[in-house]
């Protein structure tokens, strides 16, 4: 959405309108939230999915990841940040009361695991399409390995309504916002995401170290330092789920994903999932009549691509996500860049939401140019930096191909921010916005307030191995959840919510008329029509 008010103060400007400013109470958030299962000693659980929890398949909110093991806890979309953090508090509360002894790992980074034998891939029942998701998730682990799948994050899922987008078009002069030009205005918020999320690693990064069990090889283990009887971790590291070492994949680095309008954006991820792979040759056809993998392509699906930030909207059934955009536009993005947040015990905390918020609508009217090759890999570059190094004193970042020094950098973004939180603030008569931002504000100065910095800070005064201070927290947060009394959903509610999805599951399974082989084919067939 080209405007014509060009620098970031006009823009202010135009937020600050009443019209405008009015319209961001209908900002919508959701929470999906990755968790591993693990038994009362830290190890990883080998039950299958209970199904007390309902289908992983057909359940709405509990469903799993890559494996059994790894749950995930999708909230449906709120405005109000606390009916979000309500939601996922039932979930889990449901969740604690229908796992036994087990318990849920409060961080990012795995437990205790013997080796990636042990974690088990997603069963997702007989149906056509519940296999395709577990053959998906065969072929990541030929791929990648299986204990890279196991890494835990949080999604933020953030949109801003056509009430917004119809205020600011006209107050910025630009007539109707067409869906087109909501797309456009998205993908200005994506490119400005990019450059600036090294923020978040720095702000929320939460997994500085992690257990020997989870780098094995000497490679990995280089360069890191050692504490008790087999942590490692990097002394000013934040987020080593987004480093090398995390979930992130080299093998992607050279595919040219274009961020700067959104028939770039599908025609280069659909480019990637049609074009073979020499790498992932190997895994073709069958072995012991079992396939390996969905197809040998450098991307197997879209869901394949890694990366801190998606476009995003609602797919229908057997709808392939770049499909869903090409018909119907960006819906909402998905902040894919948060490490789960220890210190709360459903990982993420009402702050978060807040300053998440500012932050977005920050990136959505600030000025966008396009990323060229040079500046997206500027973008990655300064990731790196502060997931390995974020609390360095004197770090450097690269500002349009210039040295900056990531706290000037950073005070500077908190600038900007501080006028953003106070029109929300006066929108919801409210002062929780501008504390928000104070909070984070006072990280940059003072980075042992990060949770990085907290987690190390714990491990090193009290000898204490990264994996038995998790495992406190986790035996903490199921007897704090056992008191929670839910408010968001009844018991009997989400009882019902299992049930049913069990039954759907059942009634799919019945329904399917075709072989495997021929679900496969016809569904590639399908979607290789819709990248022509």
């Amino acid at each position: 959405m080209q405007q014509t008010t060009n620098t970031y103060s006009e823009r202010l400007a135009v937020l600050a309108k009443p019209e405008v400013a009015n319209s961001l109470k209908g900002i919508l958030h959701g929470i999906e939230r990755e968790a591993l299962r693990i038994n009362a000693d830290g190890s990883l659980a080998q039950t299958p999915h209970p199904r007390a929890l309902g289908s992983a398949l057909c359940h709405e909110h509990i469903t799993t990841d890559f494996s059994e093991a790894l749950l995930e806890f999708i909230t449906q979309p709120h405005e109000d940040p606390r009916q979000a953090l309500a939601q996922l508090r039932d979930i889990h509360k449901f969740v604690y009361e229908n796992i036994g002894d087990e318990r849920l790992w409060p961080l990012s980074m795995p437990c205790y695991i013997d080796s990636e034998d042990s974690i088990p891939i997603a069963n997702f029942g007989s149906s056509n399409v519940g296999k395709m998701k577990s053959l998906y998730r065969i072929g990541l682990k030929n791929r990648y390995g299986s204990m890279m799948q196991a890494i835990a994050g949080v999604h933020f899922n953030f949109s801003l309504p056509q009430a917004f987008w119809d205020a600011w078009s006209v107050a910025s002069g630009e007539g109707k916002a067409t869906q087109d030009k909501v797309s456009e205005a998205y993908f200005a918020l994506i490119r400005n995401y990019r450059r600036f999320c090294w923020l978040i690693p720095y702000l929320y990064g939460a997994s500085p170290a992690l257990c020997g069990s989870f780098i094995k090889n000497a490679n990995a283990k280089m360069n890191m330092q050692k504490m008790g009887n087999g942590t490692y971790y990097l002394p000013y590291a934040t987020s080593l789920r987004m480093s090398d070492l995390g979930y992130t994949n080299k093998a992607q680095s050279g595919l040219n994903i274009c961020y700067n309008r959104l028939d770039k954006y599908i025609s280069s991820l659909r480019e990637a999932i049609q074009t073979p792979s020499n790498d992932f040759a190997r895994y073709a056809g069958k072995k012991d009549g079992q396939y390996q993998q969905l197809n040998a392509n450098v991307l197997q699906i879209e869901n394949e691509l890694y990366s801190p930030i998606r476009p995003k909207q609602p797919t229908r059934k057997l709808e392939k996500p770049t499909d869903a955009l090409a018909s119907r536009g960006v819906s909402y993005i998905e902040v894919r860049a948060l490490d789960v947040n220890p210190f709360s015990e459903v990982g993420i905390c009402l702050n978060q939401f807040y300053f998440l918020d500012v932050l977005m609508i920050y990136c959505a009217i600030c000025p966008s140019d396009d990323l060229s090759p040079q500046a997206f890999a500027e973008t990655d570059a300064n990731l790196t930096a502060v997931v390995k190094e974020g609390r360095k004193p004197g770090l450097e970042l690269s500002r349009n191909g210039e040295k900056v020094s990531m706290q000037d950098w950073g005070l500077q973004l908190f600038e900007d921010l501080m006028p953003i939180a106070a029109i929300l603030d006066k929108v919801h008569d409210t002062d929780v916005y501008s504390k928000a931002v104070s909070a984070e504000q006072e990280k940059l100065t003072n980075p042992d307030l990060t949770p990085s910095a907290r987690i190390l800070d714990h491990l090193i005064n009290s000898g204490q191995d990264n994996g038995e201070y998790a495992l406190e927290m986790a035996v903490q947060y199921k007897k704090r959840l056992a008191q929670h009394k839910y408010s968001f959903h009844s018991e009997a509610e989400l009882q019902q919510m299992a049930s049913d999805s069990l039954v759907q599951q059942a009634e799919d399974e019945a329904a399917d008329n075709q072989s495997f082989d021929e679900f496969l084919q016809g569904y590639f067939a399908y979607n290789a029509k819709s990248c022509a």
